[in-house]
């Protein structure tokens, strides 16, 4: 029953407008040619300067530059803000959904009503 209940809840969000909001952002985002090499980019001196500090050194003064130049174009961008503003509303929606499921098992654990369905 409860895998039931949570097939449903997953097809429910997934009908959800936040959802179609997100994944019509994505696709956008993935329609953003001039946007990939940056963020392709940027995720190079993310994971570069990560391993730099995992070795206790310190990123480089020109990759720091080049990641905050190609941060801010990037976060200037449409249809990047268009997906942080859609995640962020997602990510609101499964928080209500989590706050209930935690409600619902809370008055489960209290329910002297015991199913097994």
């Amino acid at each position: 029953m409860i895998a039931e209940k949570a097939h449903e809840l997953g097809r429910l969000i997934g009908q959800s407008d936040d959802y179609k909001a997100l994944k019509r952002a994505r696709e956008g985002l993935d329609e953003a040619r001039e946007l990939k090499p940056k963020l392709d980019r940027l995720q190079q001196i993310a994971e570069a300067a990560e391993r730099q500090a995992a070795d206790g050194n310190e990123p480089g003064k020109a990759d720091a530059e080049e990641y905050d130049r190609l941060l801010g174009e990037i976060q200037s961008n449409s249809q990047y803000q268009q997906l942080v503003a859609a995640q962020s509303n997602f990510d609101k929606l499964m928080l209500r959904v989590q706050e209930r499921i935690m409600e619902g098992m809370r008055k489960g654990g209290e329910s002297s009503i015991i199913t097994l369905d």
